[in-house]
């Protein structure tokens, strides 16, 4: 099994993020404008702590994955949480550890961070993903809803 290296998301990035990124996008049936790529890579860049982060998954020195994510407040304990926004390999890479290399990573971070819960949402038929995602958390009965009008 080819060595998986999880680090953060450097500004020579780009071109790399901007394809891993869009394939997600894709994965999900879904575009967002140009403005959107360059306001989200100076986000993920920022040194704000409210602000999103990104680790990269490499094999062989390649960009193969990455997982956005944010710490934010919870009214329900006084520590933060984290929450897993995007998380994606590349399909050249699927089947070799690198989402579940890349959950782990962001989870070790938040708790270094003194964070001790990182959650995210995946779409129900999303099964490949979910396969994984009931082996390393807890499912929990809660449903997303969106407003947005």
């Amino acid at each position: 099994m080819p060595t998986i290296t999880i680090r953060p998301l450097t500004a020579a990035d780009e071109p790399e993020w901007r394809r891993l990124w869009t394939a997600y996008l894709a994965f999900y049936q879904t575009t967002v404008p140009e403005q959107v790529y360059r306001t989200s890579f100076a986000r993920l860049l920022s040194p704000n702590a409210n602000e999103y982060k990104c680790l990269i998954a490499e094999m062989g020195g390649k960009p193969v994955g990455l997982a956005h994510f944010l710490y934010h407040r919870f009214m329900w304990t006084v520590a933060d949480t984290c929450y897993l926004m995007d998380l994606f390999t590349d399909p050249s890479a699927r089947g070799k550890g690198v989402a579940r290399a890349l959950i782990d990573a962001v989870h070790a971070a938040a708790k270094r961070d003194g964070i001790p819960t990182t959650y995210w949402n995946t779409q129900d038929t999303n099964i490949t993903a979910r396969k994984l995602y009931d082996q390393v958390a807890t499912l929990t009965p809660f449903l997303t809803y969106e407003k947005t009008d």
